[in-house]
């Protein structure tokens, strides 16, 4: 059996629970202790001293499946800790790296190929070495390649994730033949006045006053239209929401009734037994999240953590636990029974029905548009 063989079965092992953590780590020591051979982390542990890498994500389920399913089998593996923290939203995060010295952060969950340009042409990126992620090879084409045309053919990142910023609905209030014919108008509607929430995110809400007014959210001709319509929900909403836990808890509490919200948080609700509709309107908002390096990080044992989440039982499992398809190509990969009834899979692999925010208008917009938006928010 080959060194490779040796390990994958270890891991299978280790993640159906047949072995502790303490053993895993054992056993992949001493495998390559009695046949010579190197585990697929022993060259990293000559080659640096490293001894912790710093993930970034957005908290609650999302990084309870990363740290069940992807750090803790790697930190057994390499005896290297991943330290995890959040970000309530990409604009927060950004300021933070920024202000921070080079290696103090390592790797961010980024939504968004207008994300990865933002922090590519900040001068913030890497080239990754593919060869140390063999597992890249199973993701779906069209993800990699989003990136790939915005860093001139290299990346700094892995595409792990996808879906959409639909419209989430209380059943016990509105119906899902209301929910369709409205579409982006259900925001809008004066019936449900205190009972509409939205996500405090000016692209979000630029995005669906554009659908309100009858326009393509990537080529805007009547913006002031745009920020009637955004005002107008304001007005409406009883208040915005800024992280997923808080979109849970409005909806699941009854709080709200209607709000745009995110694919695998509602699958989540649905599972919960809440009553939650769920609907993507034409033009709804698609996005992909990626796993990006930062300038100055650990490279090697970044890539390696980069292989070791695209393995196909690891990503699957958390794709399972965060409720978001994984980024592996559905063509490829067997992806089990859940994932293909999530919200936003696309059996194809082609992500063809989904729209995608164009980075270059969107980026170029930003400082205009972000800065109308907080005086919006504010009441002006």
């Amino acid at each position: 059996m080959d060194n490779t063989t040796r390990y994958q079965r270890l891991l299978e092992r280790y993640q159906n629970g047949d072995l502790e953590r303490r053993s895993f780590l054992g056993l992949i020591g001493a495998a390559g202790l009695a046949y010579g051979v190197q585990t697929p982390f022993a060259r990293f542990a000559s080659a640096q001293e490293v001894t912790q890498v710093r993930f970034d994500g957005w908290g609650g389920i999302v990084s309870e499946a990363f740290r069940e399913h992807a750090f803790d089998p790697y930190t057994a593996a390499t005896g290297i800790n991943v330290v995890d923290g959040t970000f309530g939203g990409g604009d927060e995060y950004l300021a933070r790296v920024r202000t921070s010295q080079p290696g103090e952060y390592n790797i961010a969950h980024l939504s968004g190929v207008f994300d990865y340009a933002r922090y590519h042409n900040l001068g913030l990126s890497v080239e990754l070495n593919e060869a140390n992620i063999p597992n890249l090879g199973l993701c779906i084409p069209a993800l990699s390649n989003a990136f790939r045309a915005i860093s001139g053919g290299t990346l700094s990142c892995v595409p792990y994730d996808y879906g959409t910023t639909g419209i989430a609905y209380n059943r016990a209030y509105i119906s899902d033949e209301e929910a369709q014919a409205q579409g982006a108008g259900l925001l809008i509607n004066p019936d449900y006045s205190g009972k509409i929430g939205g996500w405090a995110d000016w692209r979000t809400r630029i995005w669906y006053g554009a659908l309100q007014t009858g326009q393509d959210p990537n080529n805007i001709t009547d913006i002031e239209a745009v920020w009637d319509a955004v005002r107008q929900h304001r007005d409406l909403a009883l208040r915005y929401w800024t992280s997923g836990a808080e979109l849970m808890s409005l909806l699941a509490e009854e709080e709200i009734h209607v709000t745009e919200a995110w694919s695998g948080r509602i699958f989540a609700l649905q599972e919960q037994g809440h009553d939650i509709g769920y609907i993507d309107p034409p033009n709804g908002f698609g996005w992909q999240e990626c796993l990006f390096v930062l300038a100055g990080s650990p490279m090697e044992a970044c890539e390696e953590l980069l292989n070791f989440m695209l393995e196909p039982a690891t990503s699957i499992a958390v794709a399972e636990g965060q409720n978001y398809p994984p980024a592996l190509d559905p063509t490829q990969v067997d992806l089990g029974d859940k994932i293909p009834t999530l919200p936003a899979f696309d059996p194809t692999g082609t992500l063809s029905g989904l729209t995608f925010a164009n980075p270059e208008y969107w980026n170029g917009n930003e400082q205009e548009w972000s800065e109308t938006f907080s005086r919006v928010q504010r009441g002006y």
